[in-house]
């Protein structure tokens, strides 16, 4: 099994913690301090080994932050964990706030006072979040402390290792270019920036520039280290070198040099010794980056991460490897929805052992590298849980006559996939079908969508939730997240959110996965991966225009769906979607499984 079920956290761990912090924090002189989410690589997921706010805390979400001062304290999560954060953390000692409605720099505005001294690690926090942090505490008087080493790491006694997972290299018959080719188009961009050197500090860009694995981090194949790319000449890895072996080092070497993480911060004050002018992305470049070059003599031109889009914009074999990807988890997640109808009348089954049946039916597939993220499988009440996570505490059995909500996904050499159904299990109410179909018809406008060259995420997230907005319903969460080539299954620029600006172009590959979550009752979300194409030509339009492909191949499960309230239209839509499904998939599944798919795919 790649996924656990052990409980990672215990909410009475705030107080003790929270205490040995505040000693410290009196030992350093220090007022407060900020402890993010993060390491210093501003990655999504995050080792054991720089979990610090799960230590202070016991929240264990992807996104968040604590703040505590000398006699107050507080924890920031988003609308995905609004309901999480309740059960993992003792709220009477970090009182829970809206990291987007209610951010921490307000929350410090009303608390800070003239001469306190509020610390903040400078490798965690981005160079953009300082600059709002030194402001808020300009505004009140207070002093902005960067630190070079981290308080909590001097009361937590038992801190895991680093992780020191072997580095793969990844083929360019799946990677699709070579690393030099790659490497030689990051050079392009940097120099067209006016800059001698560009700092890559996410592991994603660092492993999809030099076609490299790893495994340092749970469910996605990163290895942790830090990269500059020079605009002329050779580029320098900073990677332990315990993760190479003699034959991936060789390879490596005759694209980059290669230093330890340890030479990192003596390199860069190189670079501003020499007067070098560093591109860094200040949303995710941590401000002790800036400092150490800029404080060297240096200087810095801020801008986005060049890898990220030329990342994003996946290339033809990536997109052949994505579609082999889902046709594959489409076989085994037939036969999963095949297992699951069978079993699920009997009223024995529980959240974790239905995780761990989807697990083994891609792991039947013979390709499986790991999971693609922790499955969310919510019944009932779970289900509302957004990023819900099950446990051997919280597993609860699946109740008859309620939406069972599941969200997974799996890491293959040539895709990431990433999938979401909601499935009924015994009798559904009007309500819920209802619900369900108004999903439905928000994820249906988006995979449907022609929109302009130039369009953004942020411009189509509404037809995502308009159905629901008309009955006065909405989700906390965007509406679609990019999807890596056997990396992250969140991958960015590409947002379908209301913060989603990048433009989408041909190539990108985004989830469409709107949702609605009646809190205590139910959680509905329905998810498929969509593909930027160019779309055919509009009879009669003057623009080029975009579209979706959809590579995801599963059947939404037609016992939730009220026909009378799609248009003929959505109608069409998910008829031939399901002709699709069972037109591709039949021919590779067995007997049991492809009459069942013939009959959960029928016309409606």
């Amino acid at each position: 099994m790649f996924q656990t079920f052990d409980d990672l956290t215990d909410p009475s761990c705030g107080a003790p913690h929270a205490a040995l912090l505040r000693e410290e924090l009196k030992r350093r002189n220090l007022s407060g301090f900020l402890i993010p989410r993060a390491d210093a690589h501003q990655g999504e997921y995050v080792p054991p080994h720089d979990c610090r706010l799960q230590w202070l805390t016991g929240f264990t979400g992807s996104a968040g932050l604590a703040a505590v001062l000398e006699d107050e304290a507080a924890i920031f999560v988003d609308g995905r964990y609004t309901i999480q954060v309740r059960d993992q953390v003792d709220i009477a000692v970090f009182p829970a706030q809206h990291l987007i409605n209610e951010p921490v720099t307000s929350w410090l505005s009303n608390r800070l006072r003239p001469g306190q001294r509020l610390g903040v690690d400078a490798m965690l926090h981005p160079v953009k979040e300082v600059k709002r942090l030194r402001q808020v505490c300009e505004d009140a008087g207070a002093e902005l402390v960067l630190l070079s080493d981290n308080p909590i790491d001097a009361v937590w006694s038992d801190r895991p290792e680093p992780p020191l997972g072997a580095v793969q290299l990844h083929p360019v018959s799946l990677a699709g270019q070579e690393a030099a080719e790659k490497l030689e188009k990051i050079q392009t961009a940097i120099s067209k920036k006016k800059a001698d050197a560009c700092v890559l500090t996410q592991p994603d860009s660092i492993a999809w520039l030099f076609n490299i694995r790893g495994s340092d981090v749970t469910h996605t194949p990163l290895p942790l280290s830090f990269a500059s790319i020079s605009a002329e000449g050779r580029p320098t890895l900073f990677i332990d070198g315990r993760k190479l072996s003699n034959s991936v080092r060789d390879t490596l070497e005759k694209v980059t040099d290669i230093l330890e993480p340890s030479e990192f911060l003596g390199f860069l004050s190189g670079l501003g010794k020499a007067g070098k002018s560093v591109m860094i992305d200040p949303a995710l470049a941590g401000e002790g980056i800036a400092q150490t070059i800029s404080s060297a003599g240096g200087s810095i031109v801020e801008a986005q991460d060049p890898v990220l889009l030329p990342k994003a914009i996946k290339n033809p074999i990536e997109i052949e490897g994505a579609k082999a990807a889902h046709i594959r988890d489409a076989v085994a997640y037939a036969r999963f929805l095949c297992w699951f109808d069978e079993q699920s009348p009997f009223g024995e089954l529980d959240e974790i052992g239905v995780a761990k049946k989807l697990e083994e039916f891609r792991h039947e597939t013979g390709a499986l590298k790991d999971i693609s993220f922790d499955t969310i499988s919510g019944a009932g009440p779970n289900g509302a849980i957004c990023h819900y996570r099950v446990s051997e505490t919280s597993n609860l059995k699946i109740p008859q006559n309620v939406p069972y909500l599941i969200d997974s996904g799996g890491q293959y050499e040539d895709g990431t996939t990433d999938i979401t159904r909601t499935l009924a299990v015994g009798e559904m109410s009007e309500e819920m079908c209802r619900h369900f179909t108004l999903v439905l018809k928000g994820h249906i406008a988006i995979s449907t969508a022609r929109f302009p060259v130039g369009t953004s995420g942020a411009q189509l997230d509404t037809l995502a939730r308009i159905e629901l907005w008309k009955a006065g319903l909405d989700f906390d969460h965007g509406t679609g997240h990019g999807v890596g080539s056997y990396l992250s299954v969140h991958e960015g620029p590409q947002r379908i959110a209301k913060t989603g600006t990048q433009a989408l172009e041909p190539g990108m590959l985004l989830s469409n996965e709107p949702g609605y979550y009646p809190a205590g009752q139910y959680g509905i979300r329905l998810e498929n991966i969509e593909l930027v194409t160019e779309a055919r030509d509009i009879l009669g339009g003057e623009r080029p225009m975009l579209g979706f492909e959809t590579i995801t191949l599963a059947p939404f499960d037609l016992r939730l769906v009220e026909p009378a309230l799609l248009t003929d239209n959505e109608r069409d839509w998910l008829n031939r979607y399901h002709a699709r499904v069972c037109e591709t998939l039949s021919p590779l599944l067995d007997d049991k499984t492809r009459v069942w798919l013939e009959n959960a795919t029928r016309a409606i």
